[in-house]
């Protein structure tokens, strides 16, 4: 039973702490001061990629594009793919003619 008492008492003390309750004065400009801070645009620091400003990008992709166009033109002045491995073959002596004789091919 004492306990019982003892767990009223608790109560009742928690009861009476909400009657202390006083209102809180507050600036009129806390609002205004705490939504400035909180959407606040902070500055991000570029530390690696700084120095590649969008002046600079533009000129680097006319200089791949430009290269590209010069190499693309190159490579339909160059002969066709077979042309470019029957001739290496010939000249490292890959070609094997129909006289040569293999093991493979018996």
């Amino acid at each position: 039973m004492d306990t019982g008492r003892n767990l009223q008492n608790q109560i009742d003390e928690t009861l009476h702490v909400l009657d202390n309750i006083e209102s809180v004065n507050v600036s009129p400009f806390f609002k205004d001061k705490t939504m400035n801070v909180l959407f606040a645009e902070k500055e991000e620091v570029q530390t690696g990629w700084s120095w590649f400003t969008p002046k600079l990008q533009l000129a680097t992709l006319a200089c791949v594009v430009i290269l590209n166009v010069m190499a693309f033109t190159k490579l339909e002045e160059t002969s066709t793919y077979e042309e470019n491995v029957s001739e290496f073959a010939e000249t490292y002596g890959l070609l094997i003619s129909d006289e040569d004789t293999s093991i493979l091919n018996n």
